[in-house]
């Protein structure tokens, strides 16, 4: 019964990042700042957590869960932000399959800090992600990555990375809600400073157009963060961040069908060979 359930929360994860993609990529077209995008989506969510304050289990609330709350939601704001700011400029087919370059990511840091030194597996994942990239980006030269939009992607990669690792420790010093709930409240908190600090934008009413996808990409966000927490109560954070991967595919056709963007079938093998390569280093690379 786990096993369904953890299935079901993956994938409900899966569609529902790329669907909240989908909706900031959207709202930047229609040219609203990236950092108030960012701000009114945590608004909204700490909105919808009210309620939830009531069935809170306070006891847990010692300084070590702060701590981990607190760097996890200034993490979260972040790469929540650079996410927006990529969706901006970027394609959504382009901007999803980067996200497996978590995985090499992981692997320089291991090697840096913690002198673990990838295998003949390890070596064949990084070649099968730059493989496939030569498909996404059309091009393998290293001059892609000088890109704006490229940039703010894998500023977002690497603080998503950090924050699931912040989110796991309060989900173990908590509950899934209660991960939720700090997580939202402490968003709303970090990204209507960083609006103050960023923008000297007043407050505005947005059009009708726009609220609705306002509310859409909360909907798509809070679902995609309740279940995210869920997986990760369950299961490894590295295998989770691995699996969740599958969205890059939904990205891929979301971009070619809503978007019009081009070279669907070139991104779709592309994106499949990057996924391998993942897969890789992740099941034998170490």
């Amino acid at each position: 019964m786990q096993i369904l359930l953890n299935t079901g929360a993956v994938l409900l994860r899966v569609i529902t990042n790329s669907l909240s993609n989908v909706f900031q990529k959207e709202l930047a077209i229609e040219g609203e700042n990236p950092v108030y995008v960012n701000f009114i989506n945590y608004l909204l969510l700490s909105i919808a957590s009210i309620p939830m304050l009531f069935f809170t289990d306070y006891s847990c609330f010692n300084l070590t869960f702060w701590k981990y709350a607190i760097l996890g939601g200034i993490c979260g704001t972040i790469c929540n932000c650079f996410m927006v700011l990529a969706l901006q400029t970027g394609e959504l087919s382009v901007l999803g399959p980067i996200n497996s370059y978590k995985a090499i990511i992981g692997m320089v840091f291991g090697i840096v800090i913690l002198h673990e030194f990838p295998n003949i597996y390890g070596l064949l994942g990084i070649a099968l992600i730059i493989l496939g990239s030569y498909f996404i980006f059309d091009s393998a030269s290293p001059k892609v990555f000088l890109r704006k939009d490229i940039q703010y992607r894998i500023y977002a990669l690497v603080f998503s990375a950090i924050e699931a690792v912040f989110i796991k420790k309060v989900i173990l010093l908590s509950s899934v809600m209660t991960s939720f709930i700090v997580s939202s409240v402490l968003g709303g908190i970090f990204s209507f400073i960083t609006l103050k600090i960023f923008t000297k934008e007043n407050m505005k009413k947005a059009d009708k157009r726009h609220s609705i996808f306002y509310v859409l990409t909360a909907i798509c966000f809070g679902i995609m963060t309740f279940s995210t927490a869920y997986v990760f109560k369950y299961m490894n954070v590295g295998y989770a961040l691995s699996l969740f991967q599958i969205s890059i595919i939904i990205n891929v056709i979301l971009g070619y069908k809503l978007f019009k963007e081009k070279n669907l079938l070139k991104k779709l093998i592309g994106s499949l060979i990057i996924l391998i390569g993942s897969a890789t280093i992740l099941i034998l690379g170490h």
